[in-house]
């Protein structure tokens, strides 16, 4: 019993949190990796454009809501979804005009974009904060649980109860069917094909006729949409605050670079890694070696390697790692 306690415990706080996390980072490091495939620039402002969209969607969330209009037992934000999507996607469409289009004629180096991006990111933190302030904001309603920890424990006799938290599936559910809708558009559409050869060889894709304006478009469209799904889905795992999701930029570009920058299953992949990095490390865990152990051998302290103050940290450390011994990333990607 005391083993399978053990397995629960693991589940509850290392596997099922590790999922969910890893989910909505691969969905970030998506477009990280789809904009530096495509458009051959580090977007710094990826994280606060996920931040953007995820305020959007709370902004209508809450709006529904005084409406009285839910689709309960799911979240509302579910339904504001959609509107947070497009009026992200205006935003970065009209920032590529205003401000990249200019810099990508000229054939600016890379690092030139990457410094206009840290700019955009300043100024879409400042947005962010000034529409719906620097305070942490909660907007799921809804059923919180799918599985809850006192039912476990009656089914199964055990001491240790699993929960499974509502926000958690609808993470590793969206994000399924988004990586899913992603491959089948860059493999079998017209579009997606042109993206993919306008990243392998640019002077070949206009050679062959291919217009890099609507690539450029459908790039910000697709990122439009993965940062709002993974901003959207991190705030109804966790909560939304500007800042956060600031922070979130470091996990995100070591997801992205750990699995191969400009790589879409390297990404994916990266992003697991990153998360599961973090979250073994930073969790306590003393539970699980109590149901293990003897009485004896019990530890006195949290058997904890590093607090969850320095989750960052790990991000931090596997970037740093990466880029030193195999810069490719795990799936070849482009070398930073």
């Amino acid at each position: 019993m005391d083993f399978l306690n053990a397995i629960v415990a693991i589940a509850n706080y290392v596997l099922i949190p590790g999922i969910a996390y890893g989910s909505q980072l691969a969905l970030g490091a998506l477009g990280v990796t789809l904009i530096y495939g495509i458009l051959r620039f580090s977007n710094f402002a990826h994280g606060d454009t996920m931040a953007f969209g995820t305020m959007v969607t709370i902004l209508f969330t809450w709006w529904f809501q005084s409406l009285g209009i839910s689709i309960a037992p799911l979240p509302t934000a579910l339904l504001a979804l959609p509107f947070g999507i497009v009026f992200t996607a205006l935003l970065l469409l009209g920032t590529d005009r205003a401000v990249y289009r200019f810099y990508r004629e000229k054939r600016a180096a890379p690092v030139i974009l990457v410094i206009v991006s840290m700019g955009v990111m300043f100024i879409m933190n400042g947005l962010v904060r000034f529409i719906i302030g620097p305070d942490e904001q909660r907007f799921a309603d809804g059923a919180r649980f799918l599985i809850r920890a006192r039912d476990f424990k009656q089914w199964t006799g055990l001491s240790e109860g699993l929960a499974i938290r509502t926000s958690q599936a609808i993470t590793v559910v969206t994000a399924v069917a988004v990586v899913a809708l992603l491959f089948w558009f860059l493999m079998r559409t017209r579009t997606g094909k042109s993206m993919r050869a306008y990243s392998d060889n640019e002077d070949l894709a206009l050679l062959s006729g291919i217009n890099p304006e609507r690539v450029v478009m459908y790039t910000w469209l697709i990122v439009a949409a993965l940062a709002t799904i993974a901003g959207v889905l991190y705030g109804l795992d966790k909560s939304f605050k500007p800042f956060t999701y600031f922070q979130l930029l470091l996990p995100i570009f070591a997801s992205a670079v750990v699995g191969g920058l400009g790589n879409p299953i390297g990404a994916i992949a990266g992003g697991f890694v990153v998360a599961f990095s973090e979250v073994t490390i930073t969790y306590a865990w003393k539970k699980v070696l109590v149901y293990l152990l003897p009485e004896s051998l019990e530890p006195s302290g949290l058997a904890q390697l590093l607090s969850t103050d320095y989750k960052f940290a790990v991000s931090f450390a596997l970037l740093i790692i990466v880029l030193l011994f195999k810069p490719t990333g795990l799936f070849k990607g482009k070398t930073v």
